[in-house]
């Protein structure tokens, strides 16, 4: 069955999350504390999601914001976690995404995101970047009532685009992302920009690519 349709995470397969780091410093706080920010967040979200449960991405990255920054003496944690959080909505796009986005876009693939953030915040990156009018579907999993990978997400994707599982391919930055999407039936493209090895414990990618342009000439 061909592929019809390209279903982008977005937080950093689109977004670039590295000006997060100065979300921290501005507050006094290590730059490190970005990456685990994020990653405990992913934490959390992942955790309910195991119980079957769900809190939206702003309130666990609020909550994992504000842990950090207490335990690194930060005087006022709650507000420096808003400051932080606030920062998702300014954060600009990888390099190779707007050539990649046009090169799916004319080779004839409708373009969608699910985001385990809310639909918002995507609508914003992709407005501001003028981005959005490639995009047919803005999702998150707020919707679907569960995070990925929970096989459930992604289902609720593809009903919602009405494509079969095999109609759909996944792009992401994480492997455990792709996992999930592969589990659920879907194609998988994993966007390793960093040049990484693959985790053998998780299902492979259907397709790897090192920028986003290179992967409308494998879908095409």
């Amino acid at each position: 069955m061909a592929i019809t349709t390209v279903v982008f995470d977005v937080n950093e397969t689109l977004s670039d999350l590295t000006p997060m780091a100065e979300r921290f410093t501005a507050l006094g706080a290590p730059a490190e504390l970005g990456p685990l920010w994020f990653a405990s967040t992913l934490r959390e979200g992942m955790a309910l999601a195991a119980g079957g449960e769900m809190r939206t991405f702003a309130e666990l990255a609020t909550a994992t914001a504000a842990g950090l920054l207490a335990r690194h003496g930060v005087a006022d944690p709650q507000g420096g976690a808003r400051h932080v959080v606030q920062g998702f909505l300014e954060l600009p796009v990888h390099p190779d995404v707007h050539e990649g986005v046009a090169a799916l876009a004319a080779a004839g693939l409708r373009l969608t995101t699910l985001s385990n953030g809310a639909a918002s915040v995507a609508e914003k990156l992709l407005g501001d970047h003028g981005l959005r009018e490639r995009f047919a579907a803005v999702l998150s999993v707020e919707d679907a009532g569960i995070w990925k990978p929970a096989p459930a997400s992604y289902g609720y994707a593809l009903r919602t685009l009405g494509v079969g599982a095999g109609e759909a391919v996944m792009v992401a930055v994480h492997p455990w992302d792709l996992h999930g999407a592969a589990r659920a039936g879907m194609a998988t493209a994993w966007l390793d920009r960093g040049g990484d090895d693959w985790p053998g414990h998780l299902t492979p990618p259907t397709f790897t690519v090192r920028s986003l342009p290179g992967l409308a000439g494998l879908l095409a």
